[in-house]
């Protein structure tokens, strides 16, 4: 058994990795920081990688043939086959995003508003962040579609027996937090998601406060979309991911337009 002792040895020295923790605040006193949930903070070592890349290989990445070019697209492309084997997903359908509401939205944007019609519904729970609820009741106000919300136990879980009775033939996507952003409730996301599959459903996961603190196979899990921020988990503001059924990606038409995507260039 480790002693209390070496586990305080242990908290002071993750605790050194963090350098925002020592630095001066007004009026003095030390930084004790619980807001983890909402943004973390960043180990010296994602600030020393952050600079060295700016410092030494700052280049566009899937553009240039020169050398720079190279091995700026060498590291990006290292950091997709990173996050893939993190949550156990195909590289190729490992999509970067700017965080994991814009995960989210290019779903509902890229599918959603061609997907969805009068009569069809999303179902959601009580438990969603905003950035899991909004999306769907924007895209339904467009489509005609309909928004419900499966409720939560006085316990504080998703109520089952409810999500089983509402979804149903109408049911086309299924939105479900892997685990609350303020419950800290984990949810049983393989059991909901063959739950909407076997009604012809689709699933979209929101694994922005799982990924960061306990495994997560989205292989296992199986939903069509699941989206994640780097920020939440000790990495930089502005990246995002959505592991998405190479499939369900195939299928969806661009969610923004651009440079990648060009074959022939014409006025037309």
């Amino acid at each position: 058994m480790r002693s209390s002792a070496q586990h305080a040895l242990d908290a002071l020295a993750l605790r050194a990795e963090f350098p925002i923790l020592a630095s001066p605040r007004p009026g003095g006193g030390e930084v004790h920081y619980l807001d983890s949930a909402a943004t973390s903070q960043k180990p010296q070592r994602v600030l020393d990688s952050m600079d060295a890349y700016y410092r030494e290989t700052n280049a566009n990445v899937h553009r240039g043939v020169y050398e720079m070019a190279a091995e700026a697209t060498e590291r990006f492309e290292a950091g997709r086959d990173a996050v893939a084997r993190l949550v156990n997903h195909p590289r190729d359908a490992t999509v970067f995003t700017k965080n994991a509401t814009e995960a989210i939205n290019l779903v509902a944007w890229a599918w959603g508003v061609r997907e969805l019609g009068e009569g069809d519904e999303v179902l959601v729970t009580l438990m969603e962040h905003h950035s899991n609820t909004v999306p769907w009741q924007i895209v339904a106000g467009i489509t005609g579609a309909t928004v419900r919300f499966c409720p939560v136990t006085p316990g504080g879980e998703i109520d089952m027996d409810a999500m089983r009775q509402m979804i149903g033939p109408r049911t086309r996507m299924v939105a479900v937090v892997h685990v609350s952003n303020t419950l800290g409730t984990i949810n049983p996301v393989e059991e909901i998601v063959a739950m909407a599959h076997e009604a012809g459903a689709l699933t979209m996961v929101d694994a922005t406060q799982s990924v960061p603190h306990m495994p997560v196979d989205a292989t296992a899990i199986g939903s069509d979309f699941l989206a994640f921020t780097g920020h939440k988990m000790c990495g930089p503001t502005g990246i995002g991911v959505l592991a998405a059924a190479p499939s369900r990606l195939e299928a969806m038409e661009p969610f923004l337009g651009g440079g990648e995507m060009i074959s022939d260039v014409t006025t037309e």
